[in-house]
Parts: C-alpha cells; sequence; structure tokens
C-alpha cells in the first residue's frame, strides 16, 4: 500500500526495493525556502543495517502489510526475548536487534504491541509509561525547591535519569519509555 512518507512515524514497516526496513526516526522538516522534506532513519530487518532516506512530503513510499497484535512478555534468556499471544497461547522469539533500546523496559508480564512479518517479529511498541524504584540517588539536600532543579538517579532496570530532588532510594517512580523522563511518583 502506498503511503505519502510524510504520514511514516517510529516503528511503521516500509518495503524499498523488496527489502523491509523499520522507521526508527521521521522527522519533517520544513525549510524557510524550498520544498518540505521529510528524513527517515532506518533499519533493515533481515541484517540490521542502517540507512537514512530524505524524502520530499509529496512522493510515496510502499508500506509493507504487517500484522500488530498485543503480546505478554514472558522473559528473555541467550535465545532472545520470549513473547506470548494471550488468545492463542503461541509464543514468539525475537531477537535483540529487534527489541534494541525497549529491552530496558521490558517487565514479566507487560502488554506490549509486536509487529511482525510472516510470522517475524520485526518491531515492538511498548506502553508509553512504565514504573521502576529508585536504586541509587543522592540524597537530599534542605531547603532546596522541588520545582528548579532536579539529581541524577539510577533505576531498578539499569538506566539513569533525573528526578526532583524529594526522591529518595527506594521510592517507586513512573518514567516515560520514549526517553526514560520522569514523569510521576508511583501511586502504589
Amino acid at each position: 500500500m502506498k503511503v505519502s512518507a510524510s504520514s511514516l512515524r517510529k516503528g511503521n514497516v516500509v518495503d524499498l526495493q523488496g527489502k523491509l526496513y523499520v522507521v526508527l526516526q521521521a522527522q519533517n522538516i520544513h525549510p524557510g525556502k524550498g520544498t518540505p522534506v521529510t528524513q527517515l532513519d532506518m533499519r533493515r530487518i533481515s541484517d540490521g543495517v542502517k540507512i537514512s532516506e530524505r524524502y520530499r512530503t509529496t512522493e510515496t513510499v510502499e508500506r509493507a502489510t504487517v500484522d500488530d497484535r498485543s503480546y505478554t512478555f514472558l522473559y528473555s534468556d541467550g535465545e532472545g526475548f520470549h513473547f506470548m499471544n494471550p488468545e492463542t497461547y503461541d509464543q514468539l522469539i525475537a531477537t535483540p536487534e529487534v527489541i534494541g533500546e525497549a529491552h530496558y523496559y521490558l517487565q514479566d508480564g507487560m502488554n506490549v504491541n509486536l509487529s511482525t512479518h510472516d510470522g517475524v517479529p520485526i518491531a515492538i511498541d511498548l506502553p508509553r509509561l512504565a514504573t521502576f524504584e529508585v536504586v541509587d540517588t543522592e540524597p537530599a539536600v534542605k531547603n532546596q525547591t522541588a520545582s528548579s532543579s532536579y539529581k541524577p538517579a539510577v533505576l531498578s532496570n539499569g538506566l539513569r535519569t533525573m528526578v526532583p530532588p524529594y526522591i529518595a532510594v527506594g521510592t517507586r517512580i513512573v518514567v516515560l519509555t520514549e526517553d526514560g523522563s520522569y514523569q510521576e511518583r508511583a501511586k502504589d
């Protein structure tokens, strides 16, 4: 199916000269003069080669037919990341190349959307927010205002993020899975 290049988003799969590519980043650029363009950073699914292409916004590209379904994350091992279809109980194994940076946010039992092409996982879409515990951060400084500054913290998933000064070790926080940024304290 042909779609305009400007409508492509992260996670979409396109077919270029018979090879499938997953869009890693899509950016619409509107220069002061000239034609607007869409910059696409993509990864070839078959071998992981990354490419960057630029299209005029009026150009069309072939969008591949993929099956998007909800899967439950089970576990990861040397073979890859194991997911189960909650309706049929069929299991899929996704390679580390497909999962990429998303592996930091995967938790046992988490529901994710997996895109598959001919039964092979090609892209993952995480929930927008995830909850993790702060395992290391600096102690709070007295009389420091909460709105003006942030301090570094290490989360239970191993990622570093910036948190408000009142967050202490052991506090559960909600982070944005897109970039790992602090959103709020967990309400549990």
